[in-house]
C-alpha cells in the first residue's frame, strides 16, 4: 500500500488547522451541573443525553451509532491472530480516499500471556520471521506486545484488512503520528535485559503506516529510555514532545539532528518552569497554580539518556525539572499541544496542559521569548472529567479525551473539552469490564471517530451528525 505525498500533506494540515483557536483560554471552572445522571450530562449539553444501548455496550447521543471490528483472537490478513489489550492508535489518509489506515498498540507485559498474535501455544511461530521478533522472554518465548496495522473503509464502514506490523516489544501503551506518516509506538516499562526478557525495554518504534508486513523493530535509543506514554510533533520545526506514565514523571523534549529521521540522534531535554524550578504541577499538595494561569518555561538538558537505572525523571528534577501526575495522551495543533495528567488536580481526578512553544523553540534565543506551559483543565468533579488518558483533535477544534479509572462502580467516556474549556459527554461504555476507552483518533476526513476498548480488546468505528454541535460552537 503507498500514500500519495498530496493526501498525506493534506491529512496533516487538516490535523494542525482543527486546533485553530483551541484552548486560547480555560478561565471557567469545570463543573458539574445538578443531575441525578452525573454521567450524562455536564456543564454544556454537547450532542444531548446519552441513549440507552440495547446490545448494552456503548452510549452515544441520538442520530450515533458504532461499528465493533478487529477483536482480540480474530484471524487478521497475514494468517496471526489480534492481539489484545488495545491502546493507543492513529489514522492515516490511503492512496484511496475512501479508505483510512490505522496503526493501533497492544499493551502487552512480558508477562502476558494467551492474548498475543502467535496463539496461546505459539503455534504460529513459523508464520513469523523471527529476526522480526524485537525480543524473547527467559523462556523463550516472543513477547507480544507491539502493533497491528488495519485498513479501514469509511464509505462502506467496513474493515479490509488488519496485519502485524511490530512485535516483540513490551507494554506498548501510546505513542504518536509523525508528519511523514508514521508511527511511533511507546513501550511504557523499562525492563532490563536479564530480568524476564532478553533486552533492554523502554524506547520508541516507528511504524510507517504504509508498511506491508512486520518491520525491522530498531529502538530510538536517543530518545531516552524511560516509561515511555504519548508523543506529538510540532510539524514546523520537527521537535518531538513526550510524556511519562509516573507520578513525578517529567515532560520531554527531544531535539532531533535531522528531523525526517529520528534514528540520526539528538538532544533529550526535560521542562522546567523558569521562575519555579522543582515545580508540582499536580496541585496536590501545595497550590501552584489555577485553571488558566501559565509559566515561562526553559528546557534543561539530560544525560546518559538511556537510563540503565531508570533515573531520568530523577536527574531531571535535581536539575530543576517540573513533576507531572502521570503524563499520558498528547496531540499537537496550530502552533500549541495538549496533554493530560491523568491523575494530577487537587482532588487527583485529572487535568489538561496546554505548551505552546517559543518562536524560537529549539534554538538559542528561546529565552527572549520562552514557551509557554499552562493549566488548561483541572477536574473537581469526577463525573464531569475523570482520569483523562489518550486524547485528540477533532477537526472542528475540539479535544475529544478518553477516561481510564477502573472501578466496579463507576463507567468511562469519551469527553469533549471546548475552546473555553468546558466539559461534555460524548459516549460511554457500559459493557460490564469497565473498560477504559483509549486511542481515540479522527479520519482524516473526519467523518468517522475510532477509538479502543482496551479490556475487551476491540475497535470502534463511530458515525453520526457531527456538524449539529461542532458548527453551533466553533
Amino acid at each position: 500500500m503507498q500514500l500519495s505525498r498530496r493526501l498525506l500533506l493534506n491529512g496533516a494540515l487538516a490535523t494542525s488547522l482543527a486546533f485553530t483557536g483551541l484552548g486560547r483560554r480555560a478561565d471557567a471552572a469545570v463543573r458539574a451541573e445538578p443531575t441525578r445522571d452525573p454521567g450524562y450530562r455536564s456543564e454544556i449539553q454537547g450532542y444531548g443525553p446519552l441513549q440507552p444501548d440495547p446490545k448494552g455496550f456503548i452510549e452515544l447521543p441520538v442520530g450515533f451509532s458504532y461499528r465493533l471490528f478487529s477483536a482480540v483472537g480474530d484471524t487478521m490478513s497475514d494468517g496471526l491472530l489480534v492481539p489484545g489489550l488495545h491502546d493507543g492508535m492513529s489514522a492515516f489518509p490511503h492512496a484511496d480516499a475512501d479508505k483510512v489506515v490505522l496503526v493501533r498498540n497492544h499493551e502487552i507485559k512480558h508477562t502476558v500471556y494467551g492474548i498475543g498474535p502467535l496463539g496461546e501455544t505459539y503455534h504460529l511461530l513459523d508464520k513469523v520471521d523471527r529476526s522480526r521478533i524485537y525480543d524473547f522472554d527467559k523462556g523463550g518465548k516472543p513477547l507480544s506486545g507491539g502493533t497491528t496495522t488495519l485498513v479501514y473503509n469509511i464509505k462502506t464502514q467496513q474493515l479490509e484488512s488488519h496485519h502485524l506490523s511490530l512485535t516483540g516489544t513490551s507494554t506498548n501503551c501510546a505513542g504518536g503520528s509523525t508528519p511523514w506518516g508514521s508511527w511511533l509506538s511507546c513501550e511504557e516499562t523499562t525492563q532490563t535485559a536479564g530480568d524476564g526478557v532478553e533486552k533492554d525495554h523502554g524506547y520508541v518504534f516507528e511504524v510507517p503506516s504504509g508498511h506491508k508486513g512486520l518491520i525491522e523493530p530498531q529502538p530510538i535509543k536517543a530518545m531516552g529510555r524511560f516509561n515511555h506514554e504519548a508523543v506529538a510533533i510540532d510539524p514546523r520545526t520537527g521537535i518531538v514532545y513526550m510524556t511519562e506514565d509516573m507520578s513525578d514523571g517529567a515532560f520531554y523534549r527531544y531535539l532531533p539532528a535531522d528531523t525526517r529521521d529520528l534514528h540520526k540522534g539528538g538532544r533529550l531535554q526535560a521542562l522546567m518552569i523558569r521562575d519555579v524550578p522543582r515545580a508540582a504541577t499536580s496541585n496536590k499538595y501545595s497550590k501552584l497554580w489555577r485553571q488558566g494561569q501559565s509559566f515561562a518555561v526553559r528546557w534543561i538538558d539530560l544525560k546518559d539518556v538511556e537510563s540503565p537505572d531508570d533515573s531520568l525523571r530523577t536527574q531531571a528534577y535535581l536539575a530543576g525539572a517540573a513533576r507531572f501526575s502521570r503524563g499520558e495522551g498528547i496531540h499537537f495543533g496550530d502552533g500549541e499541544l495538549y496533554f493530560a495528567c491523568t491523575s494530577g488536580g487537587e482532588k487527583a481526578f485529572g487535568q489538561l496542559m496546554r505548551y505552546v512553544p517559543s518562536p524560537y523553540e529549539g534554538t538559542d534565543r528561546e529565552g527572549d521569548a520562552p514557551g509557554q506551559i499552562e493549566l488548561f483543565v483541572e477536574s473537581s468533579d469526577l463525573s464531569v472529567l475523570d482520569y483523562a488518558d489518550n486524547l485528540t483533535v477533532a477537526p472542528w477544534g475540539h479535544l475529544y479525551v478518553c477516561e481510564d479509572r477502573y472501578s466496579d462502580i463507576l463507567y468511562n467516556h469519551l469527553r469533549i473539552v471546548t475552546p473555553d474549556g468546558k466539559v461534555s459527554t460524548f459516549a460511554r461504555n457500559i459493557e460490564g469490564q469497565h473498560s477504559e476507552w483509549a486511542g481515540v483518533t479522527f479520519s482524516p476526513d473526519g467523518s468517522t471517530l475510532f477509538a479502543n476498548i482496551q479490556t475487551n480488546g476491540v475497535t470502534v468505528a463511530i458515525t453520526g451528525p457531527w456538524k449539529s454541535f461542532s458548527t453551533q460552537v466553533i
